[in-house]
């Protein structure tokens, strides 16, 4: 019997023209969900971007390819969702979930 409280989707902030819809039909399954509701709680206050302010940034701007803030967010998200380990990112770094995130 289908419970009535269970929405069929849930809607989260969009990344760029693409929508975050979490659905409850047993599709793709990931365990790492959580990371889109800390990702709307960031979004609204802010806290990772002013983390990130509190580095200095000393690279060569021409060769940075990743910035100080999604360092940051990688790093967080990881230790969040329980990826305390760094040789975790290399493999994590593929994960559509977690690209969401950072």
């Amino acid at each position: 019997m289908k419970t009535e409280c269970t929405p069929e989707q849930l809607a989260f902030q969009s990344l760029g023209r693409r929508e975050v819809i979490g659905r409850f039909d047993g599709g793709r399954i990931t365990s790492d969900g959580v990371g889109l509701l800390l990702r709307e709680v960031d979004h609204r206050i802010g806290l990772l971007d002013r983390l990130a302010e509190c580095f200095t940034d000393y690279r060569n701007p021409e060769s940075i390819e990743h910035s100080v803030r999604e360092l940051v967010a990688q790093r967080v998200y990881g230790l969040a969702l329980g990826y305390e380990d760094l040789n975790d990112h290399d493999v994590l770094c593929r994960d559509s979930t977690l690209a969401l995130l950072v």
